[in-house]
C-alpha cells in the first residue's frame, strides 16, 4: 500500500509537470510571442550566437554586428533558450527571428543574410552547449572575453547598482574565494560555483568554462576575442568577426556602447592581487586558444 501510494504520489507530480509544461508553451509562445509563434515554421535558426562572457561588452558586440546590411536581428538579446527557457521548444525560439521570406529578400539584393542571438550565460553551461549542438550543429560561436579582473570589478558594481551587492568589492571576493576553496570549487568542472548570486572571480575562469565548447564544436566553429582589442580597433575586430561570418565587409558607422557603468577605479592592491591569483588560470587559456590576450598591462 506504501509503495502504491508513492507511485501515486510520484504519477500526480508528472502530472502536474506536464500540465505546467503545457501551460508554459501555450502562455508564452500563443499568447506573448502570438503571430511570431505560429509562423515559427517558416523562421530562421540563428546563424551564429555569441556565447560570453558576462560584463564583456557581448550586447554592445551583438548591435554592432546587427548594424550590418546582411544580418536581420533577434525580437531581442539575451534569449537564453538554451538554458532557462528550453522546455518552451524550438517554435518559441524561432519565433524570435525573421522569416525565410525577410532573409530571401536580403539575399536577393546582398548575396547573403543571416541572423543571430547573444546569449552570454550559455557560457558555462554544459547542457546548454549539448543542446546548441543537437539543433544547431553547423552554428557559429563567437567568445567575446575580458581582464578578468575588469570583468569581476563590472559585475560586482552591477551588484551594487541592483542592490544585491552591500559588501566592499575586497570584502566580497575574500568570501567568495573562500567559498571556492572550501568547495574545492576552482578544478573542478560542476558549474554551481558560476551559478552564485557571488561569482565575480569564477565567471572569470574562463578556461575552465570554454574547454567544454572546444570538446564539442569544432575550432572553425568557434572565434574568440577580447574586450580590449574590440574597444581599441573596433572596425578591425569587426572585419575579423564579417570574414568569420562570411559577410563582406563594411565600415559600422555607430560602435555601440550599451550597459557601460560608471564606478571607481580599482584598488591597486587589490588589481595585483588578482593578477597573481588569475596568472594561471589565464595561461591555461591561452595554450588552449594557442593565442594571448595583453591583459597584463
Amino acid at each position: 500500500m506504501k509503495t502504491r501510494s508513492g507511485k501515486i504520489r510520484k504519477l500526480s507530480k508528472n502530472k502536474n509537470s506536464i500540465f505546467s509544461s503545457i501551460y508554459r508553451k501555450i502562455h508564452y509562445g500563443l499568447i506573448k510571442r502570438n503571430l511570431t509563434y505560429v509562423t515559427s515554421p517558416i523562421r530562421e535558426l540563428p546563424n551564429f550566437i555569441i556565447v560570453g562572457a558576462v560584463r564583456c561588452g557581448t550586447t554592445s558586440l551583438y548591435y554592432d554586428i546587427c548594424d550590418h546590411s546582411c544580418v536581420l536581428p533577434a525580437a531581442y538579446d539575451e534569449i537564453g533558450f538554451f538554458d532557462s527557457n528550453y522546455e518552451l521548444g524550438i517554435h518559441w525560439y524561432k519565433s524570435m527571428f525573421p522569416t525565410k521570406f525577410k532573409r530571401k529578400k536580403i539575399e536577393s539584393k546582398t548575396g547573403i543574410c543571416i541572423t543571430g542571438e547573444d546569449t552570454p550565460f550559455y557560457f558555462w553551461d554544459t547542457k546548454a552547449i549539448e543542446r546548441i549542438k543537437k539543433e544547431i550543429p553547423k552554428i557559429k560561436l563567437i567568445f567575446l572575453l575580458r581582464n578578468p579582473i575588469d570583468r569581476a570589478y563590472s559585475n560586482y558594481h552591477l551588484g551594487v547598482r541592483l542592490g544585491s551587492e552591500n559588501l566592499t568589492f575586497e570584502e566580497s571576493i575574500k568570501k567568495e574565494m573562500m567559498l571556492l576553496m572550501k568547495n574545492n570549487d576552482i578544478e573542478n568542472d560542476g558549474i554551481e560555483k558560476f551559478l552564485r548570486p557571488r561569482s565575480y572571480i569564477a565567471k572569470g575562469l574562463y578556461y575552465h568554462q570554454i574547454k567544454n565548447w572546444f570538446k564539442v564544436f569544432s575550432k572553425d566553429q568557434i572565434l574568440v576575442l577580447s574586450t580590449e582589442n574590440l574597444s581599441k580597433n573596433p572596425h578591425q575586430t569587426l572585419k575579423k568577426i564579417f570574414n568569420f561570418l562570411d559577410l563582406p565587409n563594411e565600415q559600422i558607422q555607430n560602435i555601440q556602447k550599451r550597459k557601460v557603468g560608471n564606478y571607481q577605479k580599482i584598488n591597486e592592491e587589490t588589481r595585483q592581487f588578482l593578477k597573481k591569483f588569475f596568472e594561471s588560470h589565464n595561461e591555461k587559456l591561452f595554450n588552449l586558444l594557442e593565442s594571448k590576450f595583453e591583459w597584463d598591462k
